[in-house]
């Protein structure tokens, strides 16, 4: 699946996104091995720590379904260029050290990289 492709469905589940607080909606879509799209949105709760990203939401949602095989991930947020945080970036790597990573903005444009250049040395068992 192209880049583009797999923007446009994080575009569109970013419209679900539940984000109250920050105002600040994000939308991705995870591409598996096997062409099956899992998307999440950011689920904000009045207690900070409680809220989750997007991005955990899509790859738990893959992950719930019994996939394990990922391709590449986009994430789309009104800022140029949304980059996962910290923690979905040590997340994704465990799950997908090779994932290839889309970071979108809201006007279509974006940047190509991989997990492994977002988080060099990551933290393993």
């Amino acid at each position: 699946m192209d880049n583009k492709t797999l923007l446009k469905q994080a575009m569109e589940a970013r419209k679900h996104a539940h984000c109250p607080y920050s105002r600040f909606p994000v939308g991705a879509a995870l591409l598996c091995a096997d062409g099956t799209v899992y998307t999440g949105v950011n689920v904000e709760n009045a207690v900070n720590s409680l809220s989750i990203c997007a991005e955990r939401v899509a790859l738990f949602n893959a992950i719930s379904a019994g996939k394990h095989d990922f391709v590449k991930l986009a994430v789309v947020c009104k800022a140029a260029y949304c980059r996962p945080c910290g923690a979905c970036r040590q997340v994704l790597h465990e799950h997908a050290p090779d994932l290839k990573i889309v970071m979108g903005s809201s006007q279509g444009t974006y940047k190509s990289t991989t997990i492994s250049n977002l988080l060099p040395e990551a933290f393993s068992l």
